[in-house]
């Protein structure tokens, strides 16, 4: 799970820097270091990591918007880093994405979603959590897998998130 938490907070930092960079490129996808894919003989499976990039996926042509929060740090010494990242963006279906990667291994948060300009009447989410250590291995390949998540709260146009440690959620707001 750890990888996956890396490769959601280095796409909300392509994300939100979006006005930079034009593009990223993965440079192995199977059978490598942080794989998306890996085989073995004929069998294959999705690792954590490819399931964030799915994740992530509805970011792809929309418009980014602005946003901020502020969290905690977790790490040590010279080494903090917030706690949550966070992205979002505007699709052409009007829908607003907003990605958030929580990095504490055992801290969960509220994290308060208020979309400048609208009043969003539902949303909905998926999320990849689990254990720090936790991975897909060949004999357990659905280890890690994302899940819908309900753990939000609409009122008055505002979405609050309860966000689990060691989590990445797509929320789609509209």
């Amino acid at each position: 799970m750890r990888d996956a938490l890396v490769a959601g907070a280095t796409l909300n930092i392509f994300n939100s820097h979006a006005d930079r960079i034009v593009m990223a490129n993965i440079a192995q996808l199977v059978n490598v270091l942080q794989s998306v894919i890996l085989t073995e003989g004929e069998k294959m499976l999705l690792t954590p990591t490819y399931h964030v990039f799915d994740l992530y996926s509805r970011h792809q042509d929309a418009e980014l918007l602005d946003c901020w929060l502020t969290t905690p740090q977790v790490g040590c010494g010279e080494e903090e880093v917030p706690q949550v990242s966070v992205s979002a963006s505007k699709g052409a279906d009007g829908g607003v994405t907003v990605t958030l990667c929580n990095l504490s291994d055992d801290a969960a948060c509220t994290v308060k979603c208020v979309p400048e300009g609208m009043n969003a009447a539902n949303a909905q989410g998926r999320i990849l959590t689990g254990a720090a250590a936790a991975y897909n291995t060949f004999e357990a390949p659905e280890a890690v897998r994302p899940a819908a998540f309900d753990g939000f709260t609409l009122r008055d146009g505002r979405c609050t998130v309860e966000l689990p440690a060691c989590s990445v959620l797509e929320l789609v707001l509209r």
